[in-house]
């Protein structure tokens, strides 16, 4: 009897176990869910996904959305783009949304718009509603010195054919501050910018900033024009202001060069007295040399002495002051 009981137990736990490893790889709820919604898939791709570590649910279910919107799309394409990296959900809300708004986008051009790094989704959505870009303050100096600063709001539309390798919107910011620019700086005066500040938007409009972008530029509307700084006077005052430290630095250097000049001919003079103190140490060895040699006699030499003599008292006499003594009153009892 228990053999019996054990004989009919041993393969009811067998189908248990086989049910619950054919369960854990095949979803089978989800199976359910596909086949009820018209999607045709097979048991065994729902195994291979599982076999192939892919989650069925992120495959199954956009598939599901996707043939509910009328969107020819395969499970193997969406494979291809989860293992490629891609967000499957929103490539397919991206056809989806571009299908009704009669947008012409492949999923081919949406997955690979995925793939580059951009949101899909949001760039069909910038394509019906177009993105309103606001620029910082942007400054700009007229031609008669006055700094202008405008802050311009660009309406821009996404351009699904350019996504790809297309320039965002830091590249419409930089190209619209540079015609700004060109613009302003173009002016005569800042007040014709004031008057018409239309023309700046026309202007730059003109240019074709979107080109090799990712959007197109619809409009470009100045929201606001302030008036800065005087820049042409304070370059002015700062041009002064270096003109003078560049004079200043050669009064100095001329200074120096007079100063050094100045010490250079004291040194020269220095020398040159100290060449006539050698020429004058050179006169009484010429005259003893002269009196050995008989050149010069005894009287000959006390003549000389007495001759330097006279010749110093005769100096000593000019070079005394003799005002004081010439122009002494004489005292009052003599008068």
């Amino acid at each position: 009897m228990g053999f019996d009981i054990l004989a009919l137990i041993v393969p009811i736990i067998l189908i248990l176990v086989v049910v619950v490893i054919f369960l854990s790889f095949v979803p089978l709820g989800l199976w359910i869910s596909a086949i009820s919604a018209g999607v045709k898939v097979s048991i065994f791709s729902l195994v291979g996904m599982r076999l192939r570590r892919v989650r069925a649910d992120k495959i199954i279910r956009p598939l599901i959305k996707a043939q509910k919107a009328g969107m020819n799309v395969n499970a193997n394409q969406l494979e291809s783009h989860l293992l490629s990296g891609g967000r499957v959900d929103n490539v397919v809300d991206a056809l989806i949304a571009a299908h009704r708004a009669n947008l012409d986008l492949s999923f081919e051009r949406a997955a690979a718009i995925d793939l580059a790094g951009r949101n899909v989704f949001e760039a069909v959505r910038m394509s019906v509603t177009p993105k309103i870009i606001e620029t910082p303050w942007i400054s700009a100096v007229a031609i008669d010195g006055i700094e202008v600063k405008v802050i311009a709001k660009v309406t821009v539309r996404a351009n699904l054919g350019r996504l790809v390798g297309g320039a965002g919107e830091e590249t419409i910011i930089a190209r619209v501050g540079e015609g700004i620019v060109t613009t302003v700086g173009s002016s005569r005066s800042h007040k014709s910018v004031l008057e018409n500040p239309d023309l700046i938007s026309r202007t730059v409009l003109a240019k074709g900033l979107d080109s090799g972008t990712a959007f197109e530029i619809l409009s470009i509307d100045i929201a606001d024009v302030d008036i800065g700084r005087n820049i042409g006077a304070h370059l002015q005052i700062q041009q002064a202001e270096a003109d003078k430290q560049i004079a200043q630095a050669k009064a100095e250097e001329r200074r120096a060069t007079a100063i050094a000049m100045e010490q250079e001919m004291k040194a020269e003079v220095e020398r040159m007295k100290a060449k006539v103190v050698e020429a004058e140490a050179q006169v009484p060895m010429a005259m003893a040399d002269a009196l050995r040699s008989g050149n010069l006699g005894v009287m000959d030499y006390y003549k000389f002495q007495n001759v330097q003599a006279d010749t110093k008292m005769k100096t000593n006499f000019a070079d005394t002051d003799l005002t004081g003594v010439l122009h002494k009153e004489p005292p009052k009892d003599q008068k």
